[in-house]
């Protein structure tokens, strides 16, 4: 398929839509570090302390697998426990992309 040119056009119109995201992917990848650098819980809490430190989250989801693995729901982020202490934060994707698109808007 490479070398037809049919095979060249479709290559081409990749390359090409990867050079245009690639912009947006740095834009990304600025607002991640970003969201990093912002006041997350610290691994190790208990859930009672993030509780008390960022208050009630919007949906608890019921802990899965062994070690029992619990989701707490955030507006921008994610809180994932095992047992009781906090085991890692997320930012959610859509949470950045929409800062991202609120930048590209002002």
């Amino acid at each position: 398929m490479i070398g037809t040119t049919k095979g060249k056009l479709v290559w081409g119109v990749v390359f090409l839509g990867l050079i245009g995201t690639a912009a947006a992917d740095v834009l990304l990848i600025e607002k991640v570090r970003e969201r990093l650098a912002r006041n997350l819980p610290d691994n190790g809490l208990t859930m009672e302390q993030v509780e008390q430190r960022y208050g009630e989250p919007l949906e608890r989801r019921a802990a899965v697998g062994d070690p029992p693995i619990t989701r707490w729901v955030y507006d921008d982020y994610s809180v994932f426990f095992e047992h009781r202490l906090v085991i890692e934060s997320v930012v959610h994707h859509e949470a950045v992309v929409r800062e991202v698109e609120e930048q590209r808007s002002q």
